[in-house]
């Protein structure tokens, strides 16, 4: 390192115990001869700028601070001129203890008791959380170089001192030692940023630009995990493939930084057991739970509960439980049956009169073993055979386990007496394989309904002779006789021979 003097204020040189320190300082006046102090007595500067340890030291915190002055005599007594002061701060490799940390000094750039062109900072020290103590407990000291001249008073201002939460850290005003009066809690606030203030207290002119520092409160795993809610539902058909049902969280209050904060999931139980013990699996990092096994059946087993264990530090440390309900929702694996047979085809035998619009054929009942309400349950029904001319309809009743067959134009029963229909039901959702479908079997007979007498109009010439044909009838049993009226424009035609053409016509 090559620093010249008057040039700057304050460095952080970093030492590490495992080795040494090479120190070159460069006069602005081009001298090189120049003597090194250290402040601190455990350590030792050579001519040549090598930083060594006169013995092995034991670090109490995460480093150490001193002070490296050079001056361009050989011995100290022949002190001719400061060229400044060179902070050092050596970092362990482990934190021992987060106390007993030697003085925080305040940097000067020149000799004298001037004040200081600027103020400095140091790293952040850590304080563990959760300490017993006694109170108030001594962090460290803070002490200004100009104490070696004069007395110096110390206060601190910011976070935890005179701004809320107030009276956390307090020091004492002549010897700068910063105290904590009170156990720390990273859960409620995980640092604090303290100015440091020095001025002296006999003399006016003479005080340290404020120091910033920044204490942060080292984790504990003082924090169980928490599921985000208990319990979490699901839900997966019953037919479905193996693969991601749903996720549960956990989350810890602890430092998400340390493995205090990192949750891991397990199953511990599954109930019921069946159709096998291990149906789900979860992955520990996501809370991710997966279908590991097929075959489950919603009439059976129409819903499993998974105990869950969360445990932070990778599952090493606190652990809580939480609960996972998964519902099997129905898939359509029960085909719907027409009653009152237990062979697929169901046959019915119905009389409806002629000439009925709307009038109800028959009522075509099934059983669904699926759940009800469900898609895979509800019922729908199409004539597939046996009625060309369109004069049937068939609809799902209100129960939605019913067919209901109407009529939707009139039958004749002089043109069709009987029909022969085939019904066959299906569910709303489609199968989930293929299975035989359910068919019934309704035969239709037409009843003949009486009607009254239809009445024809024959116009002939007036001339017409005797025996000349009129019209011809095709007579069919149970028809309703037919009277035939012929009118001419003149009655010239006896009563006789009319009632003698309604006689060859009628019988």
């Amino acid at each position: 390192y090559y620093i010249q003097s008057n040039c700057f204020h304050a460095l952080y040189l970093l030492i590490y115990l495992s080795s040494m320190l090479n120190l070159n300082f460069n006069t602005c006046d081009g001298k090189t001869r120049v003597l090194f102090q250290s402040v601190d007595k455990r350590f030792d500067v050579n001519m040549d700028g090598t930083v060594t340890l006169k013995r092995p030291l034991t670090l109490r915190e995460a480093y150490e601070v001193f002070s490296v002055h050079a001056w361009d005599g050989y011995v100290p007594s022949k002190m001719v001129k400061n060229y400044g002061s060179l902070l050092m701060l050596i970092f362990a490799s482990q934190i021992e203890s987060p106390l007993d940390h030697p003085p925080l000094a305040f940097a000067r750039s020149s000799a004298g008791l001037k004040r200081a062109k600027r103020g400095w900072a140091i790293p952040p020290f850590q304080v563990p959380e959760n300490s017993r103590g006694p109170f108030p407990m001594k962090l460290i000291q803070i002490k200004s170089d100009f104490a070696k001249e004069t007395q110096m008073e110390y206060r601190v201002t910011g976070e935890g001192a005179d701004q809320d939460p107030k009276g956390i850290f307090v020091v004492e005003r002549l010897s700068g030692n910063l105290f904590v009066t009170q156990s720390l809690d990273r859960e409620k606030k995980a640092s604090y940023r303290l100015i440091v203030h020095a001025v002296a207290r006999d003399l006016d002119n003479v005080k340290e630009n404020p120091m910033e520092v920044i204490i942060y409160v080292i984790d504990q795993n003082d924090n169980k995990p928490v599921f985000t809610q208990n319990p979490f539902n699901g839900h997966v058909p019953e037919a479905a493939a193996k693969g991601r049902c749903m996720v549960v969280t956990a989350t810890d209050a602890d430092d998400p930084e340390t493995d205090n904060s990192i949750v891991s999931y397990a199953i511990v139980s599954q109930e019921p057991p069946f159709p096998k013990p291990n149906m789900f699996d979860i992955n520990t990092s996501t809370g991710t739970i997966r279908l590991r096994e097929t075959g489950m059946d919603r009439e059976q087993w129409p819903r499993y509960t998974l105990l869950i264990v969360a445990t932070d530090m990778e599952g090493a440390g606190y652990s809580t439980t939480g609960t996972a309900v998964i519902t099997i929702t129905d898939s359509n694996d029960n085909p719907p049956q027409f009653e009152q047979s237990s062979v697929m085809y169901i046959y019915h035998v119905v009389s409806v009169p002629e000439n009925k619009v709307g009038h109800e054929v028959a009522k075509l009942t099934v059983t669904d073993g699926d759940e009800v309400g469900s898609p895979a349950w509800s019922t729908k029904y199409r004539i597939i055979s046996g009625d060309k001319g369109g004069f049937f309809n068939v609809s799902t009743g209100p129960s939605q386990l019913e067919g209901i067959i109407t009529t939707v134009k009139p039958l004749d029963f002089e043109k069709t007496n009987q029909y022969v229909l085939s019904v066959i039901v299906e569910n709303d959702d489609p199968f989930i394989s293929s299975f035989p479908t359910s068919t019934a079997t309704v035969t239709v007979n037409v009843e003949y309904v009486k009607e009254p007498p239809k009445v024809k109009v024959i116009s002939k010439p007036k001339d017409s002779t005797v025996d000349t044909e009129l019209v011809t009838y095709t007579v069919q049993p149970l028809m309703t006789v037919f009277f035939v009226v012929v009118f001419y424009s003149t009655l010239y035609l006896s009563l006789r021979r009319w009632w003698d053409c309604c006689q060859n016509a009628c019988y």
